[in-house]
C-alpha cells in the first residue's frame, strides 16, 4: 500500500480552488480557499450562446475550468508541474511513480466516471478536480474536496475519468507544486487580482462577458417570453439554474466565496472599502439565489405568464448590483 499519511483531507466549497489550497498547504503555504479563488481572479460571468453544454448555451459564473491551475501558480511566482498525456497507460504509470515518491498529485477528471459519486450525481462534466494521495491494490485513494472523507476508486475507472472526451477534456492532466514561492506580498497580489477582476467584469471587449454578458442573458430571456415555444423557455431557464446551482459552486456560491476573499483581504490590508465590498458582494449572492428561485418557479409552471419579464428584470438588477461593487473595488 502506498499512502501519503501526513496529508489531511479537508472539505471545500469548490473542487479546483479546494485542490489548489490543499496542495499549497501540503507545501507549507497557508492560503484559504477564498484567498486562492480571489487571488486567481476566478470570479466572472459569461453567457456564450455559441458554446453548447447539454445542448444548451453555456452560462458560467466563474473563469473556465483550469484557470486556477494554469494562472494561480504564475501569479504567486511559484514553480508548478503540469502535464497532459496522449497515452493513458503512461499517465497511470507515472501517477504510480509520483505516489511512490510521496508526491501528492492533482488530477482533472470526469464527474461521470468518478464512481464514488452517487449515481444520481454523475453527469458529463470533465473538469472535476481531485488529489491522488495513495494506492492500495487496484484502488486509488483520493481526496475529493466536495466529499467529507477520503474516497476510493478503481484504477480502470480513474483511467476512464482522466481521459473522458468532450468539452474541457482532461487529457490525463496531472499537476502539483514543485516548491513554495520565495515570498508572498499579499497586499500587492490582492491589488493586482482585484483590478483584473473589476476590469474584466466592467470592460470586457466581448458582449457576452462580465456585466455586458448578464444584460445579454436578460435580453435573451425577454425574447423567449415572446416566443411560442414555452417548453424551450422552461428548458433554457432550467439550464441556467443548473449551471448556477449545480455545476461547481454556482453563481451565488461564487459570489459568497469572493465576499469571503474580500473580507480576508481586509484583515490583511486594512482597507475599509474591502469590508464594504464584501458586504455588498454577499447581498449580490443573495440576489442571484433569488433569481434562481424565480427561474425554478417558471420551470415547474408555478409562475404566471409574465414571469420571464420579471426574471429579466432580476438579471438586470444583479448586473447593476455587481457593477456598483466593481466600481467600488476599482478604487483599490
Amino acid at each position: 500500500m502506498t499512502l501519503i499519511s501526513e496529508f489531511r483531507h479537508q472539505h471545500f466549497a469548490h473542487c479546483e480552488s479546494g485542490v489548489m489550497s490543499s496542495l499549497l498547504k501540503h507545501k507549507g503555504v497557508e492560503l484559504s480557499e477564498p484567498m486562492v479563488f480571489g487571488l486567481s481572479s476566478a470570479l466572472c460571468f459569461a453567457y456564450l450562446p455559441f458554446v453548447k453544454f447539454g445542448n444548451m448555451p453555456l452560462v458560467s459564473y466563474r473563469m473556465f475550468p483550469g484557470h486556477i491551475v494554469k494562472k494561480f501558480p504564475k501569479r504567486l511566482g511559484m514553480t508548478y508541474f503540469r502535464k497532459t498525456y496522449r497515452n493513458p497507460d503512461q499517465a497511470m504509470a507515472e501517477l504510480d511513480d509520483y505516489l511512490a515518491k510521496g508526491q501528492l498529485v492533482g488530477l482533472q477528471t470526469s464527474a461521470y466516471y468518478t464512481t464514488y459519486f452517487p449515481p444520481e450525481m454523475r453527469f458529463h462534466f470533465n473538469a472535476h478536480n481531485i488529489i491522488a494521495i495513495g494506492k492500495e491494490g487496484d484502488e486509488y485513494l483520493v481526496s475529493d474536496p466536495v466529499f467529507d472523507h477520503i474516497e476510493r476508486i478503481k484504477a480502470a475507472d480513474l483511467k476512464l475519468a482522466r481521459f473522458a472526451k468532450g468539452l474541457s477534456a482532461p487529457k490525463g492532466l496531472a499537476h502539483y507544486p514543485l516548491a513554495p514561492p520565495a515570498g508572498l506580498d499579499l497586499e500587492k497580489l490582492i491589488k493586482r487580482s482585484i483590478k483584473k477582476t473589476a476590469n474584466m467584469m466592467l470592460h470586457a471587449p466581448l458582449p457576452w462577458i462580465g456585466i455586458k454578458g448578464i444584460h445579454c442573458l436578460a435580453r435573451k430571456v425577454l425574447k423567449l417570453s415572446k416566443a411560442a415555444d414555452s417548453r424551450y423557455m422552461r428548458l433554457f431557464l432550467g439550464n441556467v439554474v443548473r449551471m448556477q446551482e449545480e455545476i461547481g459552486t454556482g453563481g451565488g456560491g461564487f459570489r459568497f466565496m469572493y465576499a469571503s476573499f474580500l473580507q480576508e483581504a481586509y484583515t490583511v490590508a486594512g482597507w475599509p472599502l474591502l469590508q464594504e465590498a464584501s458586504e455588498r458582494m454577499t447581498a449580490a449572492g443573495d440576489e442571484w439565489r433569488g433569481f434562481a428561485l424565480e427561474c425554478a418557479k417558471v420551470v415547474k409552471r408555478k409562475a404566471d405568464a409574465r414571469a420571464p419579464d420579471h426574471i429579466a428584470g432580476l438579471l438586470r438588477s444583479c448586473a447593476e448590483s455587481e457593477r456598483q461593487i466593481y466600481m467600488l473595488l476599482r478604487r483599490v
